[in-house]
């Protein structure tokens, strides 16, 4: 730049600062931020990763791609499904394309070996949807948040709570996926509903992408339970749920379900099968709450369909990283100063209806509704809120400090209190 053409920029910059406008003139003068998406769009759940990154556009689309007087860019690549891949895609955001952080991810094997990487490279990472309870627990890693996003056993412990005292059950049969992710809910809620003075009167493990079911719906029958908890995804729950009317059991044996098996990627599939069964979950898109209501609408009208848990937690985790980016005046290259305003966040207005902000250990606290699954008048199926837990943490009632004492959840250990 020429000497005068400098003379010239420096008294502009002079004269903004005067008037109070320099930190927006210096935001303006960067280059853009640039975040890096990772979802699955190939490999198992990539309908599920199609929705991410649907529900993560829409908000910077709705607010045109700036914040803090930065231009946005997003860099989405596909994990494949797969560790190996998503590893090798961080790397390539990171390093190559030099984003200023890292977002997304679906399956939990994914999402642990893109946050080792992170612990590694020291780039901020963002996890709205992976729910591996130890991520903000016992091997928590500074700069990996997960923003908008919820640990796996957090919602089944208010949920085992509810079907307690609320609806009385005592005796309850559990059938969950055989893997992490099953475990750590099926032992969240197996755990608070034995300490309430229930029993388990059994559990079932099955495989991922199970066909047949009815040699478990047999077993629950014979069992005769006063309920059954069930923790199925995609077209797992799909078949438990279709199955189970099919088996004669619905109506005779109540459902009750994990979060994701009522989930809009579950239900938008299935017909009254799926009328009448109770979950819990921090966000109900049968909501009155007009916050609620505008996202729904708003998704309703981009994508056709209602908003998935996929679609709306990287839709919030938007607006939560836009809030975090306007209170550094858009300086993300300082991630000390950029971590610590994403931590300090309280998203008072989102889909979600409620206030929410991140414990001490980087996991958000929820009002957790209890959902019952009814039919729209347009013939739709969605989740309606029928009770609501308030500020529901990770740690539920317990003292962090003797919760992380005990094992995580696994199928080994399922915190079940014995009589």
């Amino acid at each position: 730049m020429k000497r005068r053409q400098l003379i010239q920029a420096g008294a502009t910059l002079s004269g903004l600062a005067a008037m109070g406008d320099f930190s927006q003139v210096l935001a303006q003068s960067k280059e853009p931020i640039k975040i890096g998406l990772l979802t699955p769009l190939t490999g198992v759940v990539a309908s599920g990763g199609k929705e991410i990154a649907e529900g993560f556009n829409l908000f910077w689309d709705q607010v045109g791609k700036k914040v803090a007087g930065r231009e946005v860019q997003i860099f989405t690549e596909d994990d494949g499904s797969n560790p190996d891949i998503a590893l090798q895609k961080a790397r390539k955001l990171t390093e190559q394309t030099k984003v200023d952080f890292l977002i997304g991810d679906l399956l939990a094997n994914t999402g642990l070996a893109v946050a080792e990487y992170a612990k590694t490279a020291g780039i901020p990472y963002f996890m709205p949807v992976i729910a591996a309870d130890d991520l903000t627990q016992r091997t928590r890693i500074p700069n990996v948040i997960r923003v908008a996003g919820y640990s796996a056993s957090q919602m089944a412990h208010p949920l085992a709570d509810y079907v307690y005292k609320k609806l009385g059950y005592r005796k309850i049969v559990t059938i969950s996926q055989d893997y992490t992710f099953g475990h750590e809910q099926c032992g969240g809620f197996s755990q608070v509903f034995t300490e309430l003075g229930g029993t388990i009167v059994a559990q079932h493990w099955h495989p991922l992408n199970t066909q047949d079911f009815s040699p478990y719906l047999g077993q629950i029958m014979s069992a005769k339970p006063d309920a059954v908890f069930a923790m199925e995804t995609g077209a797992d729950a799909s078949r438990l749920i279709q199955q189970w009317s099919s088996f004669g059991l619905k109506g005779t044996i109540p459902l009750i379900g994990a979060q994701n098996a009522t989930d809009q990627s579950v239900i938008r599939t299935l017909g009254s099968e799926a009328e009448g069964i109770i979950s819990a979950a921090h966000f109900a898109e049968g909501n009155p709450a007009a916050a609620t209501k505008k996202f729904v609408a708003d998704y309703e009208a981009a994508f056709k369909q209602l908003p998935s848990i996929y679609g709306f937690s990287h839709y919030v985790a938007g607006m939560w990283l836009s809030e975090a980016i306007n209170k550094v005046k858009g300086d993300v290259e300082n991630r000390p100063k950029f971590l610590e305003a994403v931590r300090g966040v309280v998203l008072e207005s989102s889909p979600l209806g409620r206030p929410v902000s991140l414990d001490a250990y980087g996991n958000p606290v929820y009002d957790v509704f209890m959902r019952n699954v009814t039919k729209r008048p347009d013939g739709k199926y969605w989740n309606v809120p029928i009770e609501t837990y308030p500020k529901v943490s990770q740690f539920w009632n317990y003292k962090p400090e003797e919760y992380l004492k005990q094992p995580p959840y696994s199928r080994t250990f399922q915190g079940i209190k014995k009589s």
